[in-house]
């Protein structure tokens, strides 16, 4: 029984058809290249004769197709990629699929490619239809011929367009992934070598500076269109070792970390207003093959903005790592802060808890003022008889040690970030 796709030319015909196979795929070839001026390159060489090669094995499945020896599904019209359940594949299909993945590897669009194909069914068609007329096979013959011949092209455009779309999302996904790979190298500290290695494997150029963001991973895809395509990007942050740094650890729950090229000055402006609201936190601008810098900054200073009671226990504003500098200073060593205090504020150590902390406001004040009595007494709502007796007070307790410039640096210190009232 003979497929639906059968045209009913005479047995002579089919051979000369068959013998012009040659002759009109170089016919194709040449139109192809006089009329398409991205492949009059690349098909006048070497790659010219592999798709002469591929033109004949394309028109010879037609013709196939033509006289009834295999139907349309065995030659795959309608298949558009492998494996995707409408029809096994023919070689000219096939071919077509990997010519369209071979141009989005060569950075290709489509639009040479779908020309070619136009130009190409149209050459090929007026090289067949002149055999058939030739041999006065019949009109309605040649016109089911006509459909065929541009069925098929048409199919095998398709399957171009499937392989080009694959291979755009393939590369895509695996350049995606190169990216991962190259940000968490970054954040992990890697040698300059293997950085720029990694740079080149995912085309990624690197830029003079990058800054490292942390955000909340589900605000991540809502920025990143707004942002410098260069930004990379890990979806949750790495885990942080016992001492801050990344590395092994507890993982840092549901943050996401962005790392922006050339964020200063009013590139960091610009970017604290985009991010307004999203509960991010900025670590400074680094050369960015040190951006593992401004990453431990930002986890500092979140873990920081946590501690501190003078900051709000949850923002949900952007955290500016450069307006906490000496509070990251200070709390640098922790221990080493708690010690500084217990021997700064010893000579208070014995008074009520309630004493304790006035005399501490108050030296705090009358250091941060330079002993200006109005001022002192202005920023804590008392008389300046007040402050005169409470630094009465204070002198007894701390002797002339109050007019060492070097106890007067670590009570500063002391109380720089509050006052304890226990």
């Amino acid at each position: 029984m003979r497929s639906p796709a059968t045209i009913d030319f005479a047995a002579q015909t089919h051979e000369r058809l068959r013998a012009e196979v040659a002759a009109v795929s170089a016919a194709t070839v040449h139109a192809i290249i006089g009329q398409v001026p991205a492949y009059a390159g690349p098909l006048s060489g070497k790659m010219g004769r592999t798709i002469r090669r591929a033109v004949e094995t394309a028109l010879n499945d037609l013709l196939d197709l033509c006289r009834g020896e295999g139907s349309a599904a065995q030659l795959g019209l309608g298949a558009t990629r492998p494996g995707d359940g409408s029809a096994p594949m023919a070689d000219s299909t096939a071919a077509s699929y990997e010519l369209g993945r071979g141009e989005a590897r060569n950075g290709r669009s489509m639009d040479a490619l779908l020309a070619a194909y136009r130009i190409g069914a149209r050459t090929s068609w007026q090289g067949l239809c002149e055999v058939a007329v030739q041999a006065r096979e019949p009109a309605d013959a040649i016109g089911r011929f006509a459909e065929l011949v541009f069925a098929f092209i048409d199919s095998l455009s398709a399957a171009s367009a499937a392989g080009h779309t694959d291979e755009l999302a393939a590369g895509g996904r695996l350049r995606a992934r190169l990216r991962e790979d190259l940000a968490r190298a970054l954040l992990l500290g890697a040698g300059q070598e293997e950085l720029a290695s990694a740079a080149e494997r995912c085309d990624w150029r690197p830029p003079a500076r990058l800054t490292a963001v942390l955000l909340p991973f589900g605000q991540i895809s809502a920025v990143l269109g707004q942002l410098d395509p260069r930004v990379l990007h890990l979806d949750s942050a790495l885990p942080e070792a016992p001492g801050g740094s990344p590395g092994r650890g507890r993982p840092v729950p549901a943050t996401g970390v962005l790392l922006v090229p050339d964020a200063s000055g009013p590139g960091r402006t610009r970017l604290a207003r985009l991010l307004t609201g999203r509960s991010a936190v900025l670590g400074p601008d680094r050369p960015w093959q040190h951006v593992q810098e401004s990453y431990e900054r930002a986890l500092r200073t979140r873990r920081l903005a946590a501690s501190l009671r003078a900051l709000p226990e949850s923002a949900t504003d952007v955290l500016d790592s450069e307006d906490l500098l000496p509070e990251l200073v200070l709390h640098a060593d922790e221990a080493a802060l708690a010690d500084l205090r217990t021997a700064a504020l010893a000579p208070l150590a014995d008074l009520s808890p309630a004493t304790r902390h006035r005399l501490a406001e108050t030296l705090r004040c009358w250091l941060l003022h330079q002993g200006r009595r109005e001022k002192v007494a202005e920023e804590l709502y008392v008389h300046p008889q007040t402050v005169r007796y409470r630094m009465t007070q204070l002198r007894h307790l701390y002797g002339d040690a109050l007019e060492n410039p070097r106890t007067a640096l670590s009570l500063m210190l002391a109380l720089a970030t509050g006052v304890e009232t226990r």
